[in-house]
């Protein structure tokens, strides 16, 4: 992979490799949030922010500018783009707010529409996120993989909830699912399979979400923030966890763990060429569906590289600004050659 985006509170990192890496500051002072590039167009990137709205560039990162009107809400905290909807050029694009409201758009960003009906959902006035319990946000939104119009989006906290029509109707929470989900995930190899990292464990569905079973053997830390699936092998996961969210996120008491589990067999840890966990924020992962089984983890130490679906990694040798990853990561992503 040629381009790796790293979202921090201070700035949108964007690494690239000619001969050698180089590393790019954007955004700088907009607190960064999350990252989506289009996968029918490489050039195009969004990028939301905290107070500042969505950004998007169009030429692969290199320059940024707001995205649009029709966001209600500054603080944006989910960003994603259907790899489904192919009728659209660019991709239909959603984003996600605190407080918890999911927008649209249908033509790159330019103008957007909310998705209403979710906040009519009858767990909606139960969603409250434990530090502000005055509030709550959209965590994660996933577009399905495989089934276009399919969209899942992640409440912090109280629900995982979905659409089966692009967001004009609404299916609430059902009562074996994740209520915490940090990360979602699906896959276009396995149509029913939905994958849930979250606060209250890991989760999987079968059956697009009806039915969700928690699969925590092996996994001796429960608060799951990561998420990464084998771009080649539905069966194959990594996740980052820890004890709780201060061993998650905070680098004076941060404690976090890598795990990896294939088909149904336990979880086990993964962490060969990773640093200690002690002192070591929860990673964040992204993948590219051009590179099997590779996976790419970043924290408060560096950028790794799995080239055998997790099982071991090996830092890039990127030069990083002074103290640029120090605080954790928020997101990450991978751009096409």
């Amino acid at each position: 992979m040629s381009t790796l985006i790293v979202a921090t509170e201070r700035a949108l990192l964007i690494a690239r490799r000619a001969s050698a890496w180089s590393v790019e500051e954007h955004l700088k002072g907009r607190s960064p949030t999350c990252i989506a590039a289009d996968p029918h167009d490489p050039s195009r990137v969004y990028c939301g922010t905290s107070g500042h709205g969505v950004w998007r560039s169009d030429d692969g990162g290199r320059t940024w500018g707001p995205a649009g009107s029709g966001i209600a809400h500054a603080d944006v905290t989910a960003v994603a783009v259907s790899p489904m909807e192919r009728g659209h050029r660019p991709g239909v694009v959603y984003a996600g707010t605190e407080p918890s409201a999911v927008f649209r758009s249908g033509d790159g960003g330019e103008t957007w529409s909310e998705l209403s009906g979710l906040r009519t959902l009858p767990s909606a006035p139960t969603w409250s996120f434990p530090p502000r319990p005055h509030t709550h946000h959209v965590r994660w939104i996933e577009p399905d993989r495989a089934v276009a119009g399919r969209v899942f989006v992640a409440i912090e906290a109280g629900a995982l909830v979905r659409t089966l029509d692009g967001g004009r109707t609404w299916t609430d929470r059902v009562p074996d699912g994740p209520y915490d989900t940090h990360t979602a995930a699906t896959h276009r190899l396995a149509p029913g399979r939905v994958y849930s990292a979250a606060g209250d464990g890991y989760f999987e569905s079968d059956d697009g979400g009806d039915r969700w079973r928690r699969d925590v053997d092996g996994l001796r830390h429960r608060y799951v923030v990561g998420l990464a699936v084998d771009p080649a092998d539905p069966e194959t996961a990594i996740v980052s966890a820890a004890d709780g969210p201060w061993a998650a996120y905070s680098p004076r008491s941060a404690e976090a763990h890598v795990y990896r589990k294939t088909m149904r067999r336990p979880w086990e840890p993964a962490t060969q060429g990773l640093p200690d966990a002690r002192g070591t924020t929860v990673s964040h992962f992204a993948t590219h569906p051009g590179e099997r089984g590779v996976v790419y983890a970043a924290n408060n130490h560096a950028v790794y590289r799995s080239a055998d679906a997790g099982r071991t990694w090996k830092a890039l040798d990127i030069s990083w600004p002074g103290g640029a990853l120090a605080d954790g990561v928020e997101a990450m992503a991978c751009l096409a050659s």
